[in-house]
């Protein structure tokens, strides 16, 4: 039997992380909230902590149908942040379990795509499902950044999760950018190319 997707519930709510940062992915998320059994607690999630954001993303994960949508650095610099969000919105709403009949994105732009959709501006405060979808977008890039600090410990990932911190930018000038770096980024651009010269400068003396 062909696998099709069904419509559980009308509304999804889509929201992103990461669209700052100097290294890693932009991450959205969407998010179909259930009738009933909705978690408490759900908002913004600048306005809750890290333990916060991880009650609630796996009482979502239980509850709510959940998709995600994840785009690194490599193609943040070849499609530009913009279109990178774009696309982690656009693959976040296909990872859906069911094709909503309405989207409500956060923010005052909207994807191509053919779902009906309405872009909301401080959407994270107005709307209960794009709260939830930043929620679980937090939370997923969070861990991935956590993961990736393993990794690159002089970047102060573990803190900052790729935002341009005093502790990150320092290390920027001592060690140069990594792999995981969005090198279209102008701190990281600046100093990709300060470190380059100098090893070209040592190469030719």
């Amino acid at each position: 039997m062909r696998h099709e997707k069904i419509c559980l519930s009308p509304v999804a709510g889509v929201d992103e992380a990461g669209r700052g940062p100097l290294a890693g992915p932009v991450v959205a998320a969407a998010v179909i909230l259930p009738a009933r059994g909705i978690p408490r607690g759900i908002n913004d999630s600048k306005k809750l902590s890290a333990p916060e954001r991880a009650r609630l993303h796996d009482r979502l994960q239980l509850c709510a149908i959940v998709g995600v949508g994840i785009v690194e650095a490599d193609e943040i610099d070849t499609l530009n942040i913009y279109w990178a969000t774009m696309k982690a919105m656009t693959l976040a709403v296909s990872a859906l379990d069911c094709v909503p009949a309405h989207v409500l994105v956060d923010g005052n732009r909207l994807p191509k795509w053919d779902h009906a959709a309405t872009a909301i501006v401080g959407g994270d405060a107005l709307s209960l499902s794009i709260a939830a979808a930043s929620i679980i977008a937090k939370h997923v890039r969070d861990t991935i950044m956590l993961s990736h600090a393993e990794q690159w410990p002089h970047y102060g990932w573990a803190s900052n999760k790729g935002y341009g911190s005093p502790i990150h930018l320092a290390a920027l000038r001592e060690h140069g950018p990594c792999p995981l770096h969005r090198r279209s980024f102008a701190p990281v651009r600046d100093h990709d190319l300060r470190r380059t010269e100098s090893l070209m400068s040592h190469a030719i003396s």
